[in-house]
């Protein structure tokens, strides 16, 4: 009796992922698809299931529950990533989520009872796992328990040599485990080293004037005015500037994830490069206190010192001055950035500052004033107030009435948290002599044309606009005036994150000729760029990247009858 309660805690255990099995089983069924996919999938499957059963019926205690533990862990892990995304996990999104642990708590707090439900399934398998077996072992358990390990390593041979491909629509537990050993071994297999030292030459003086690198936070380029007449306020669309605005239009972005995105844009690299800068480059810290610059730090996104996008404790030491919020509401956080910047860029010395702005992740309910609820309909209110980022309501999950809820939103987040950031910096700051790139770290798919999921951004099969970005350079310093003008007009709707690392070492003083060699054309080049954005970006075990290209005229505009005309009149 006992063996019987342990194969149906178990089974059903697999059972409760039925819907990423048919899901697996309609991508092997396509037209392109030839049946001995479909076959080796089955066969997989089945090896699997054999291989949870057989870790249930070792005898040893010890060995028994650490195996059932381990395999709950992991099966906990990869379903709540899946039922949150709605898609499947892949080898990248698992390095990625492991990479952004830090904001677990954060994931829970919004998602909890898709994560209660992952944990309820996961308590059933750790419960049939563990569950002592009953003697003597009948010979089918014997087998099963012969082949658990084998099989479990088998699935690691095989996604390693697939590049971390191939456990999709596998039992999560499986596919779970398979990636944290992965990953563990390539920990050890290539384990960060020193970092390299500035080697650049300088080409001339101490930089007299700020350097500024604003990195918003989940801003799709084509909401706003200054690239889409429907577009919302963005303080940027300024004819009477004192100072020129060049905007590059839609950019793409480093890849559609914040870690990736974030750590390129700290350490550089081409898309040749960018895993071998990201391990061993020298930072920006680096190269702006080499350049004789101070070096600023602006995190809206995190607080109580907390770490974020890989940083550590290494690139802390480099940064002068580390400013977050503790005591400030998340609502009014990018309100508070654009004041300490405004004091940075008015103290009269010359700097470096980064900023991580609040931006407007998910959730977007409660990231504006009423003064700023502009758009309507728009999201229930009251619910999200202490929350910066985590995952994607659950509530959205293919609804479009409930999209369209979410858009108006999102535009009332855009408007307070980037239209009336820009126009407090412009009122309070002398920008005279300084130099402000701006972007986001991915764009976001906000679901225009109806659709299933609940994801804007990081998901394993990204539509476009994930990787669609604003690009746009504030010239204080006038020193490249004519230059900016010519080369925004030139590529607009065609540069990349890329070019912008390149372009802060440029303007910190550094050989262009150096920095191209190593980092590539930066944003006064003539050279085009290939407009891709990056959705393997942890391209690891031997697999490559891949570049998904952004074909300008079909990244989906803002709909203007998701508010009436009123409304939106009355918000610009």
């Amino acid at each position: 009796m006992r063996n019987t309660l342990k194969l149906f805690l178990i089974l059903f255990s697999v059972l409760l992922g039925g819907m990423e099995v048919v899901r697996r089983v309609q991508t092997l069924t396509s037209p392109d698809i030839q049946i001995p996919g479909l076959a080796a999938y089955a066969v997989l499957f089945l090896l699997c299931v054999i291989s949870a059963i057989g870790a249930g019926f070792f005898v040893r205690a010890w060995l028994r529950w650490f195996l059932a533990i381990l395999f709950a862990c992991a099966a906990w892990l990869v379903d709540g990533y899946q039922w949150v995304v709605g898609d499947f996990m892949t080898y990248d999104g698992f390095v990625t989520m492991t990479q952004s642990a830090g904001d677990l708590g954060s994931v829970f707090d919004q998602q909890a009872a898709i994560m209660l439900l992952a944990v309820g399934k996961a308590a059933l398998l750790l419960c049939g796992m563990g569950l002592r077996p009953a003697l003597p072992i009948p010979w089918t358990g014997r087998v099963a328990k012969m082949t658990s390990l084998p099989i479990i390593a088998l699935l690691i041979l095989l996604l390693y040599v697939r590049g971390g491909e191939g456990a999709s629509g596998l039992p999560s537990a499986h596919s779970g485990l398979s990636f944290s050993i992965l990953q563990g071994y390539e920990r050890i297999r290539y384990p960060d080293g020193e970092r390299k030292s500035v080697t650049l030459a300088k080409s001339g003086a101490k930089p007299s004037g700020d350097i500024v690198l604003i990195i918003d936070e989940s801003i799709a380029g084509a909401y706003l005015d200054i690239n889409d007449s429907n577009g919302v306020h963005s303080g940027l669309d300024r004819p009477e500037s004192p100072v020129p605005i060049h905007n590059y239009g839609l950019a793409a972005a480093i890849t559609h994830c914040s870690v990736g995105s974030n750590m390129s844009l700290r350490y550089g690299g081409t898309r040749s490069n960018y895993l071998e800068m990201a391990r061993f480059g020298p930072s920006i810290w680096s190269y702006a206190r080499t350049a004789g610059l101070e070096t600023v730090y602006i995190d809206a996104q995190r607080a109580g010192g907390a770490y974020q996008n890989q940083m550590n404790e290494t690139e802390r030491q480099g940064i002068d001055h580390w400013d977050q919020f503790d005591n400030v509401a998340v609502r009014d956080r990018d309100q508070a950035v654009a004041e300490r910047l405004s004091r940075y860029l008015n103290d009269g010395k010359a700097q470096f500052i980064l900023i991580n702005k609040v931006g407007a992740h998910f959730p977007v309910n409660d990231k504006f004033p009423d003064s700023h609820a502009r758009y309507r309909p728009m999201l229930e209110r009251d619910q999200y107030a202490d929350v910066t980022d985590m995952a994607a309501p659950d509530e959205l999950y293919g609804r479009a009435g409930n999209w369209l809820l979410y858009r108006n939103s999102y535009r009332n987040t855009l408007s307070w948290n980037v239209g009336a950031f820009f126009d407090y910096l412009f009122d309070q700051a002398k920008l005279n002599g300084a130099t402000i790139i701006y972007t986001a770290d991915h764009g976001q798919h906000l679901h225009e044309q109806p659709g299933s999921g609940a994801a804007t951004h990081c998901t394993p099969n990204p539509e476009i606009e994930e990787g669609v970005v604003p690009l746009v350079v504030i010239d204080g310093s006038g020193s490249a005036n004519k230059s900016w003008q010519r080369a925004a007009r030139a590529h607009h709707d065609g540069m990349s994150h890329y070019r912008i690392f390149p372009t802060l070492l440029s303007l910190m003083g550094y050989e262009s000729q150096d920095i191209e060699a190593i980092y590539g054309p930066d944003l006064l080049s003539t050279e085009a760029d290939p407009f891709t954005f990056n959705i393997r970006y942890n391209a690891r075990l031997g697999s490559s990247p891949v570049w998904k290209r952004i074909p300008v005229e079909e990244v989906a505009r803002p709909p203007p009858s998701d508010h009436d005309n009123s409304t939106r009149v009355a918000a610009q």
